[in-house]
């Protein structure tokens, strides 16, 4: 992350949490008819961040899509099948024309798909992605907390050598601010997000697929505690349905939401497909306040030294469960992950931690 030159002033900016229905790909009996049904998602999409930039002005400069929005999410797949069916290669097509979609409305676009990776051959992460109005993406971040799916920490010493910790917690600092994601659930461990804060992140994009709900979910509160205590916006973008899958089309779909970074909600979306979910993010009074002494400046008040020693003598789900002891990268069946925690389950138990 470049370090930004402007502490005190920054970019006023409209952002908005598209909220789109999800064509899913678990009932297209193969890898072609899938991404066949990718180009069109993607032409959907095409066409409504279009209206949505023409609608808002051109003071809309961020547009956050919902998660796993060209696919959908596994339903009985294997990882070998959900890998060769829905994950997105980082250079692929699909990566080409949501770069035209952010060149062409000149934009920051963020949103999340399932990727594949060269360096282990057979597995996919959950990524998060920005891409910059030139069309290039300039931020990945794979998802740390799934559970049944792969991620980087059950690969971790590998991933590590490879990419580095500072690329575990990407940063993008741009002319919106800084800017990081948040993949789904992850809203609700609040370690993904002070990572992010304690390397600058101003501007928190959420991309989710969830059940909307009148009554406050636990993601909702966790939204509004994560912009809290890390005097952070949030930008969080649902889906408005699910098309061709087994579930209820309804069963995520609703309430995307932008949170300021005093925990005020400052627009919630209702059901379906909508742009509503949108407000003006002012990154320079969030800078002043941040700079600003007092008790409810959270962020300067935090005493990490505390806290290191406690964390790094606990173990709770172990690291490298998908890497041999020669570095080999095992593919798992979807029962690994469930064994894993009842694992770690037993160990806590026995520690007197639960």
């Amino acid at each position: 992350m470049t370090k930004s030159t402007n502490k005190t002033e920054g970019p006023v900016y409209s952002a908005v949490a598209l909220q789109l229905r999800v064509q899913s790909v678990n009932r297209c009996p193969d890898r072609a008819s899938a991404r066949e049904r990718m180009v069109n998602s993607l032409a959907h999409i095409a066409e409504k961040v279009r209206g949505a930039v023409r609608w808002l002005g051109p003071d809309c400069r961020l547009v956050v899509l919902p998660e796993y929005f060209l696919t959908s999410f596994p339903q009985g797949e294997t990882i070998e099948q959900w890998t060769d069916k829905a994950a997105l290669a980082p250079d692929g097509p699909e990566y080409t024309a949501l770069g035209k979609i952010a060149q062409d409305q000149k934009i920051f676009l963020a949103g999340n798909a399932y990727e594949i990776d060269r360096h282990f051959p057979g597995l996919y992460f959950q990524t998060c992605f920005l891409i910059a109005p030139n069309g290039n993406v300039i931020l990945r971040y794979r998802r740390l907390n799934s559970m049944y799916a792969p991620t980087p920490h059950d690969v971790w010493d590998k991933y590590l050598d490879i990419y580095g910790l500072e690329a575990v917690f990407p940063v993008a600092d741009t002319e919106l601010g800084r800017l990081a994601p948040i993949a789904s659930e992850e809203i609700l461990y609040p370690e993904i997000a002070r990572c992010f804060a304690m390397r600058g992140a101003e501007v928190f994009l959420h991309s989710s697929s969830e059940s909307g709900s009148i009554i406050p979910t636990v993601k909702d509160i966790a939204k509004q505690a994560r912009a809290i205590e890390n005097m952070a916006y949030v930008v969080s973008a649902n889906t408005g349905g699910l098309d061709d899958i087994d579930l209820p089309e309804d069963a995520a779909s609703g309430c995307s939401r932008v949170v300021d970074y005093r925990g005020q909600l400052l627009r919630v979306a209702g059901w379906g497909e909508t742009a509503s979910a949108t407000a003006e993010l002012d990154v320079g009074a969030l800078r002043r306040e941040r700079r600003k002494p007092g008790m409810s400046n959270y962020l300067s008040r935090q005493r990490f030294e505390a806290f290191a020693t406690s964390y790094a003598q606990s173990r709770f789900q172990p690291a490298n469960s998908l890497l041999g002891a020669d570095g080999t990268v095992k593919i798992p069946d979807r029962s690994h992950f469930t064994a894993v925690q009842k694992q770690t389950i037993t160990t806590l138990a026995e520690r007197g931690v639960i």
